[in-house]
């Protein structure tokens, strides 16, 4: 996905975004609440998309008698691809999130 925002990425930035993934739902709710983080466009997009992951996640689990809770691991790749800087699509969540005006 190409960077649609116009703010320049730091490491910092790219550090919180691949924690929030990893350790979901803590850190992205801290970093919501975090002024100078959440003003971040990187960091609230992907504490966001982390929180309605795991939501998912935990919904899916509960549905396939905790099978489905095999997707935690995806979220390793996810945080790895935010530490590179880049914009993860999850095709609901992604659209979803963006719909609600939420990043």
């Amino acid at each position: 996905m190409s960077n649609q925002y116009s703010s320049e990425i730091t490491s910092d930035d790219k550090l919180w975004a691949a924690l929030s993934y990893i350790f979901s739902p803590i850190v992205p709710i801290i970093l919501l609440i975090m002024e100078d983080k959440k003003n971040r466009p990187f960091i609230k997009f992907h504490a966001v998309q982390a929180i309605a992951a795991v939501i998912v996640i935990f919904v899916i689990a509960t549905v396939t008698f905790g099978c489905g809770s095999i997707v935690v691991l995806v979220m390793f790749y996810w945080a790895y691809k935010a530490y590179q800087g880049e914009y993860v699509e999850i095709p609901v969540i992604t659209n979803f999130i963006k719909n609600q005006g939420w990043v």
